[in-house]
Formats: structure tokens, C-alpha cells, sequence
């Protein structure tokens, strides 16, 4: 059962689903159940979530969330990211309590990982 009134759902748009679902797929070993041509949702241990598909996202400059990632090891999966079709949009740089970068997978949605 969800917790009362905590984040359940993400929903993201994505300009290219079938590129969304490989990226995700090849860097965080996610898996998908689709939901007609449009929609499809993933399942994760602590949030369920799903993309769908839009003309337009919006990137964290212009307003949009951010969401980011924890790695144990930055460079590597920065690597992965890159592997995979995701073009990195700020290299790894320092912030108060560890590194992190940003990049936009190929649905268009940027996102960033981080570490200590």
C-alpha cells in the first residue's frame, strides 16, 4: 500500500519511446509494460512511474524537474550513459556533499547522477 501522502507515481514525457525504454533499459536495467502505443510504465523498488509520449519535454533550465540518480561509481556509469544513446549536457562537477553531472536521454529528458 502507497504511504499516505508521498510521491507514488512519476509520469515523464519522452519524444521517442522506443529510444526511452533501450536507454533505460541498457543503463539501469529497468523493465516495461506497455500501455498502448503512447504510454508505458515502469516498476522500481521504491516508485512506479511511466513516460509518454509528447512532442515537447521540458529540461530543469527551463522549469522542468530534475531527477536524479545515485551511483556508487560515477565515472563508470557516466559511461553507460554515453554508451547508450545519452548525450551528458554538464560534466561531472563538485557540489556540497559530493559529484555529479547532468544528461538527456534520447527521449529528450534530462536528468543528473550523483555520488559522495
Amino acid at each position: 500500500m502507497p504511504k499516505h501522502e508521498s510521491i507514488n507515481y512519476l509520469e515523464f514525457a519522452s519524444r521517442d519511446l522506443s529510444e526511452t525504454k533501450s536507454f533505460f533499459k541498457t543503463v539501469f536495467d529497468w523493465s516495461f509494460t506497455d500501455y498502448g502505443p503512447d504510454y508505458t510504465a515502469f516498476s522500481l523498488a521504491n516508485i512506479d512511474g511511466g513516460f509518454y509520449a509528447a512532442k515537447h519535454v521540458k529540461t530543469a533550465h527551463e522549469g522542468g524537474q530534475l531527477t536524479v540518480f545515485y551511483s556508487a561509481h560515477l565515472e563508470e556509469t557516466l559511461n553507460k550513459i554515453r554508451h547508450a544513446g545519452g548525450r551528458v549536457t554538464r560534466d561531472i562537477f563538485d557540489f556540497p556533499g559530493g559529484r555529479r553531472f547532468h544528461f538527456k536521454e534520447p527521449g529528450g529528458n534530462e536528468m543528473a547522477v550523483w555520488s559522495e
